[in-house]
This record gives C-alpha cells, structure tokens and sequence, in this order.
C-alpha cells in the first residue's frame, strides 16, 4: 500500500463530507469548487496552520506532531476507527509476521459445534473463513464446495451470486460497505501484508460496486448488523448478526447468525435444519 496516497485519499474524502454549515463555517453566498470544506476552514478549525495541514493532506504526515494530529482528527470529525486508521497511516504499524497458518482453537471449534440451532463460523483476519457449524452451511450454502481462495465472508457478501440473491436488497449495501470499510481498517493495520492485498484486489477487479464503495475510504471495525434473508427452503428470516472477538485470538472473529425467540424467523431456521 502507498500510505502516501492513501493518507491524502483518506483525508480529503473526511473534509469533502463535512458542509460548512454544520460546522459553523459561513458561506457567504459563494458558489463552491469543492465539496465539503476548503484546506483553509479545516485548518482554522482544526487550530492549525494551513502549511502544516496541507502537507498532511499531501502525504508528509511523519513530522506531524501528535497534538496536530489529534486536532485535525477532531475537526474532521473521525470516529475512533478512523482516528486508528490515520494514526496508522501516518506512522505505519511495523511489519507483523502475518497469520500464517491461521488454526481455530479446540474451545472455539466445541463452542460452534455446540451451537445446534445457531449458524457460526469462525474467521480470519481477512474475513476468510475457517471453521464452521452444519447450521451455518445450511444456510450460507456449500462452503466446503468453495475454493479455499473464496471461502471468505467478504466474498460471500460481494461476489458470491447465489448468498448475494438471499440477501434484501435494502440490507445488502450496508451489509457490503461493513465489509469494505473492515478490510481498509485492516490495510492500514497491516500495510505489508501482502495476503491482504491479494484479497482486496481479488475483489476489487470483478465487482464494480466494491470499487465504488472502495473510493468512499469508510473506515469501521466488524461490528453487529440485522439484515433480511429469502433463503430458499426456509423462507423469509429476519436474522441478526453478530461479530465477537474470542479471547487470546487477536485475528479470529466468532460470527453468529441469531433469531428472536418464538419468532417466525426462528421457525424458518428451525425448517432449515429439518430440510425439505
């Protein structure tokens, strides 16, 4: 990854999102050349001078001092995954040694095993994953048909047609864009992790709407979401999705794929696991 590029991506897609008016900079009945605020206002909001920040914004951040830093993060606004990203942008973690050959602890594997009525898998640190529950294949479908290579929520989510057609179409965008905005947190995290690089560009070069939401640099840890499935032999599920993180597993996430009790939903899921 150039963090160059990246850090003048990232910090003009934060300034073109804030409007003057939400931020007490006044208009003047001007008409605008950039969306969101000048280098200017940024800087006056952030307390800094326009010098130090343009040169931020162009990619010289490792002089920037760390109270600069922080006054910049706080007039644009960032969230604390944000806030992480351009940290590491502006100083990149050190090489980490990658995850190898990632392997699922025993616990974790009788954990999802154990969950009978609860689709689980668990994955890895590029959403890639490694273990999974028979409920979690009834629904999601035949992961042990797929390719190690596209054995990935991300994939799943983005290319994958069959999941993809399951999925409400109101719900599949934020869905997609949790994802997109996931693995550019982990680009940053792991600038040399060449894996990574492998799987963002694996999607990036088939799917146009990961391109799309690509260039929008949302940056967000995994995070809960409820979405709407039309599964195919079970109907309609209303299912909520949760992402926990096991401890002592630093790049493994436990997934689980969860109804409200005595709900319709939760009869659906149920037929799942009778099939038809």
């Amino acid at each position: 990854m150039d963090t160059h590029t990246e850090l003048t991506r990232f910090l003009k897609s934060r300034r073109a999102r804030l409007q003057p008016e939400n931020v007490g900079v006044p208009r003047y009945g001007e008409r605008r050349r950039v969306p969101g605020l000048r280098r200017e206002e940024l800087a006056q909001l952030a307390g800094v001078s326009v010098t130090h920040y343009t040169r931020l914004e162009q990619g010289h951040g490792r002089s920037v001092s760390a109270e600069v830093l922080d006054a910049v993060a706080g007039a644009l606004r960032l969230t604390g995954d944000e806030r992480e990203h351009l940290a590491n942008l502006v100083h990149p973690p050190r090489p980490d040694r990658g995850p190898g050959e990632p392997k699922v602890r025993t616990d974790l594997l009788c954990l999802i095993e154990g969950m009978t009525h609860t689709p689980a898998f668990v994955h890895g640190r590029h959403g890639n994953i490694l273990a999974w529950n028979g409920p979690a294949g009834r629904l999601l479908g035949d992961l042990d048909a797929l390719p190690p290579a596209q054995r990935s929520w991300p994939h799943l989510v983005l290319l994958d047609g069959q999941f993809r057609s399951m999925i409400d179409d109101k719900d599949w965008e934020p869905l997609a864009r949790q994802h997109i905005a996931y693995l550019r947190l982990c680009l940053g995290r792991y600038p040399q992790d060449a894996e990574l690089v492998t799987v963002i560009e694996s999607l990036h070069s088939p799917s146009a709407d990961f391109r799309r939401l690509w260039a929008e640099h949302q940056v967000a840890d995994w995070a809960a979401v409820t979405c709407h499935l039309r599964h195919p032999t079970a109907g309609d599920i209303a299912i909520s999705i949760d992402v926990m993180k096991p401890s002592g597993q630093p790049d493994q996430w436990l997934v689980t794929f969860a109804t409200e009790p005595g709900s319709p939903s939760q009869e659906a899921l149920r037929r799942l696991e009778i099939g038809p």
